[in-house]
């Protein structure tokens, strides 16, 4: 591992830019909805199977996912793929995972899970009461830890191959959709709302900011005037080309109900191994002058701020020494970037390639070599 070295003025200067401390750091707590196959460089996948309830087009099923919650759990279906199996825990405990990671320094929790799993596989805006009683179960246990919590729909902006919006639900059924879950939770300061995890590939991104619109709008009527709405950009929101690609500009023109930007932050993921996947265990970069150097320069330009909802790495030195890095720059400029939520625990298993899922051997927690040493605020 490369040592870090730096003068005494340079050190005093890193101290006054940090003064004010990244807001956010957090975990994802998968297991209600999400997938991991591999993406090949550009960040396209190079197959589609279902992990968790949901593919990369939106295909999710409401009886495929593994609940990180003791009281649910999961059972083994012929229809969940082998790697589904060999990374899921059946009955991950959720609740006490949230409670040790509260005391390692963390304060947010992103909630995974698909459409489907909330409408019980049926198009509509309209809101299973069982199916969201169950979801709710996850968001209440983490709730009662004190943190704030990410609501994140993990449709990559489509549900069963067809884009929101383009083809696909209507930009009406999205937002119908999201003021019902706003609704329930208006009068919740520490709820984060994240409209959709990872667009891609999207034909048209104008139309795309339309769809976003409608769903801030949602949220804002519904009541939930205040809290933190996430804007999510095409390319997988990847950091580094959420301003080249032209993301950042257009979603610039979402605006409340009442022409303000005010708590609407911009959504942006990065990883840092070969091809910016997720999806390798060692890490090659720490990603500042590709990705954070060029958004935190838009978003101090625009007044705007950036969460970045996953980022992570394998449990090995590489990702130790450029995980470092990366928060400490992103603690350099916490004005704009604004936290880091790891991916991920919940119900993967301690050996996934990324697994923050700590370990337990019936009376103590014993945290990844990732989280350990440099992902936890104790330690970053």
């Amino acid at each position: 591992m490369v040592l870090k070295t730096l003068s005494v003025l340079a050190l005093a200067a890193t101290a006054v830019q940090s003064l004010s401390h990244l807001k956010f750091a957090g975990v994802n707590i998968a297991g209600f909805g999400m997938m991991v196959v591999p993406r090949n460089p550009t960040g396209m996948l190079t197959s589609n199977p279902t992990d968790f309830g949901c593919s990369t087009d939106g295909t999710c099923n409401a009886y495929n996912v593994c609940p990180p919650l003791k009281q649910l759990g999961c059972k083994l279906t012929s229809s969940m793929s082998t790697i589904h199996r060999l990374r899921m825990v059946v009955g991950a405990d959720g609740l006490s995972q949230m409670q040790h990671f509260k005391e390692d320094g963390y304060n947010a929790f992103r909630l995974p899970v698909g459409w489907q799993y909330l409408t019980l596989n049926q198009m509509t805006g309209v809101l299973n009461d069982g199916q969201f009683a169950k979801y709710n179960m996850l968001v209440e246990a983490c709730l009662s830890t004190g943190a704030h919590c990410v609501i994140d729909i993990h449709n990559y902006a489509r549900y069963d191959g067809n884009i929101i919006g383009q083809g696909g639900p209507s930009n009406e059924m999205f937002a119908e959709f999201w003021h019902n879950i706003a609704s329930y939770w208006k009068n919740e300061t520490r709820i984060i709302f994240g409209l959709m995890n990872e667009p891609h590939d999207m034909p048209d991104m104008t139309t795309w900011t339309n769809t976003v619109q409608a769903a801030v709008t949602a949220v804002r009527s519904a009541g939930a005037t205040s809290q933190i709405i996430l804007l999510p950009g095409d390319n997988w929101t990847r950091a580094a080309t959420f301003v080249s690609g032209g993301s950042a500009d257009l979603l610039n023109t979402v605006k409340n109900p009442d022409g303000t930007t005010k708590n609407l932050v911009m959504d942006v993921h990065q990883y840092l191994d070969s091809d910016y996947s997720g999806t390798h265990t060692d890490c090659v970069t720490n990603n500042i002058d590709a990705a954070w150097k060029p958004l935190v320069t838009w978003l101090r330009a625009h007044s705007r701020q950036a969460l970045n909802t996953e980022t992570g790495g394998g449990n090995v030195d590489s990702c130790v020494e450029y995980l470092t890095q990366q928060i400490d720059y992103q603690t350099a400029n916490s004005d704009v970037i604004i936290g880091y939520l790891g991916w991920a625990a919940g119900s993967f298993s301690t050996d996934y390639t990324l697994s923050e899922t700590p370990y337990y051997d019936g009376t103590t927690w014993t945290d990844q070599m990732t989280v350990l040493k440099v992902l936890s605020p104790k330690v970053s």
